[in-house]
This record gives C-alpha cells, structure tokens and sequence, in this order.
C-alpha cells in the first residue's frame, strides 16, 4: 500500500516511479506485488494491524518500525524551490518564504516540514503541470517540485524551462524513500537483502534509467564512498553531462569540486572525460524507453 506522490507514487497509468523501481527489483527476485493507494490517514493503521504486507514507497518512521522492516533507501524525495526567472529561489528553509504563494499539490503527505510552518500561503494545485502553471501565470510566486520532476522538465523542455524558469540548489524538504514489509513475513530478512541488492545491479545496468526516464544518473556503483556518472547506454555523444540526477544525495561521500569527475562505461570506471575511450561517445538519439506501467508522464506548456 502507498499514498500518492507523484510521480512516485500513484495510480496505474499514472507517473509512479517509485513503485515501477520496486516492482521490477521484486519481480527480479521472484516476487509478484500489487499495490493499493490509500489516503494519508489510512497508511500507518493499516500498516501496523496486517491489513497490507507492507509499502513499496515509504518514509522511515520509528512506529512504523516496530512491526516493518526496511530496505536500504532506493530513492529520495528532494523538493527544490521553483520560481519565475529572475526570482529569488536562494531560500533554504520554508520558513524563508514568509508572505510568498507557494504552489503544492493537494493531497500529497509532504509531512510536518511543511504542515507546520507558518509564513507562507500554500496554494493548491492538481498536478505538477498545474503547479508550474500556476507559477507562470502569476498565481503563485513558487512551487515547491522534486528534484526528479526538474530532471524531467530540463531533459524534455530545456531551453523553455532555462528561459522561464529558475530553480533552488538546496532542497527544502529531503526524505528517502524505502521497501518495507512486516518483520512477521517468512523470510522477510531474507527478501530484503535480495532487494537490496537487486537495486545496485538495476543502477548499472539502465533500468533505473529507463525507469525514470534520465539519461544520466550520479551514483555510488562501486562503494568507494565517490559517486559516478553513469550513462543510460554506451553511447553518449561527444560532451559529458551537463546535467545528472543525484540518486542519493544525501548520507554519502561527494566529489568535492576539485575532484575529477568519474564516469561509468562497460564496467569500468574513468577518472575525467578524456580518459573515456572514443567507441563511447559516439552520438546515441534514442532515449530510455518508457516503463510499461506509466502510460503517462508528464505535459507540461509552457
């Protein structure tokens, strides 16, 4: 069972990234799931009294671990400001925003980072496209919007979204997101391991990529501590990435910015651009394909 936050977490033939990601990590380890959505309120009652195995996508909660039992995190939600260009998105807390309009969309268990702060006035929206259009048309001066969705709009509307659009650095609210099933499952132990596990092989071999529809992810794939860059095929182009997204922001080394970049190619790892061998930077125009789960993703109009 989940809430819906999307585009985690949602309805079939919805953006719900989240749960494609642990439906093909289970699916790989020969566990067929199905997921329910729920509303906020019925999420952790249900939970503790066995009505549901467990969630696909859920937060760490100390109550909650009592009876559940967690994954290693296999994604984050990281809300950035998002504002029109020429704002001011250098705020780093909600709190910074006191008399601002901030776009979110209704429904969603943003948890009390934002439940309980006071100063700015939230203003509902139905979706994330409704929330940048609310931004553009001057019924909000920002929108709180993951990092993930950014990606998105940056891969598929970059010059209109650069032109328009200008987004924060330092995420408002970070939570990582983990599988959890009740400790009482036969196996339990035994099933999370092997999901775990899973994820480090789904990360290299493109289907996180294909998953989310990134053409470039930054991650720990060799548990040195560094993160790398890895490509969602062996062909790339000519230029490294102008922009990648973090899978794990937080709780892990990082390059600092006089480290040379690292890059991931056929199971080798190179230390700068120039070291990648030619044969992978022949130009590629395909892109990942798209999750036979999500039938939709987003149109944003810009």
């Amino acid at each position: 069972m989940s809430t819906a936050w999307s585009p985690f977490t949602n309805a079939p033939g919805q953006p719900r990234f989240a749960l494609d990601l642990v439906d093909v990590a289970l699916e790989r380890i020969g566990i067929i799931a199905e997921t329910v959505i729920v509303d906020e309120a019925r999420l952790t009652p249900s939970l503790l009294s066995g009505e549901f195995d467990g969630s696909a996508a859920l937060w760490k909660d100390t109550e909650r671990e009592r009876v559940l039992l967690y994954s290693q995190p296999y994604l984050e939600n990281r809300l950035i400001l998002v504002g029109r260009q020429g704002s001011d998105v250098s705020a780093t807390a909600l709190a910074d925003l006191a008399g601002k309009r901030i776009a979110l969309v209704a429904g969603y268990a943003y948890g009390g980072a934002v439940e309980t702060t006071v100063g700015p006035i939230f203003v509902g929206s139905n979706s994330p496209e409704d929330s940048i259009e609310k931004l553009l048309n001057g019924e909000a001066d920002y929108t709180l919007m993951d990092d993930l969705v950014i990606q998105y709009l940056i891969s598929n509307h970059g010059e209109e979204a650069r032109t328009r659009l200008a987004f924060g650095s330092t995420p408002l609210l970070t939570r990582s997101l983990h599988l959890a099933i009740r400790r009482s499952i036969p196996d339990a132990e035994l099933i999370i391991s092997r999901f775990n596990t899973r994820l480090v092989g789904m990360i290299v071999d493109g289907s996180y990529h294909r998953l989310l529809h990134l053409d470039w992810i930054r991650a720990d794939v060799d548990g040195d501590g560094l993160r790398e860059y890895v490509p969602h095929g062996d062909q790339t182009g000519p230029r490294p990435p102008e922009h990648s997204y973090e899978l794990f922001a937080t709780g892990t080394p990082t390059t600092k910015p006089s480290m040379t970049r690292r890059f991931y190619f056929g199971g080798n790892i190179y230390e700068g651009w120039s070291t990648v061998p030619e044969q992978y930077k022949t130009p590629n125009f395909t892109r990942p394909g798209q999750s036979p789960h999500t039938i939709k993703i987003f149109t944003f109009k810009f």
